[in-house]
């Protein structure tokens, strides 16, 4: 996903531009600590106590030109509003958030709305037109039946969550201004493999089969997520 990322933002801003980031559900801060070493200014936005204390860790352990690029804040995604003014970002990031947020068109209109003319939103979701994919490959066959006609789902923390369908999410997405401009399918082939699966001694190959399977048709259709990239009008 870091590579798609970085492909459409090399594709749409000079080269050397330092960009205002908005990383909004950063989690842990991987992308937003990655796009603060890149040079560019970045500002995290999360409500979960616990991740907001592991990227603050390691940040802390960044060097200080990077620990200046990089900004913490405690809060919802849904008040972005609250927090920033219209155009106030170049790269907007919403990954892995919308699967817990019941409603999410609210969230995604205040998400075009801070971002500036021209803006990159970048959106990880669960692919709703693909539900069945896990629990087939996995045997599960009432499971797989059941997950056709919904986009309800139980993650692998136990939770009960929603997934997007590709073509609503693209409606959506024109509504608010910011339409689709790219998207991509994450974790083709590798979705069932195990937690604590051990890495295989040749990653950069498996790297190259995920890439390649989350730009090709019809293997990015039935990814377990989505990774779409929406442009500012």
């Amino acid at each position: 996903m870091a590579r798609q990322l970085d492909e459409q933002i090399a594709g749409r801003f000079p080269v050397g531009k330092r960009l205002r980031v908005l990383d909004v559900g950063m989690g842990q801060g991987t992308q937003a600590l990655r796009l603060a070493r890149l040079g560019h200014q970045v500002t995290g936005l999360e409500q979960d106590p616990t991740m907001i204390a592991a990227a603050r860790a390691a940040l802390a352990g960044e060097p200080e030109g990077i620990r200046e690029r990089m900004r913490i804040m405690e809060g919802d995604g849904r008040e972005t509003g609250v927090h920033f003014p219209p155009g106030s970002f170049d790269v907007v990031l919403c990954h892995g958030v919308l699967m817990y947020v019941e409603e999410p068109d609210p969230l995604l209109a205040g998400l075009a709305r801070v971002l500036a003319p021209g803006g990159l939103l970048s959106l990880l979701v669960r692919n709703g037109d693909a539900l069945a994919m896990r629990p087939g490959l996995a045997g599960d066959w009432a499971g797989a039946l059941a997950a056709f006609d919904t986009t309800a789902y139980r993650n692998r923390l136990g939770l009960d969550v929603r997934a997007d369908r590709l073509g609503a999410l693209t409606a959506t997405l024109a509504g608010i201004g910011a339409p689709l401009h790219a998207w991509y399918g994450v974790r083709v082939f590798t979705d069932t493999a195990a937690d604590g699966a051990e890495v295989p001694a040749d990653p950069e190959t498996l790297l190259a089969v995920e890439e390649k399977a989350g730009r090709t048709d019809p293997y990015r259709g039935v990814a377990a997520l989505l990774h779409l990239c929406g442009v500012r009008g």
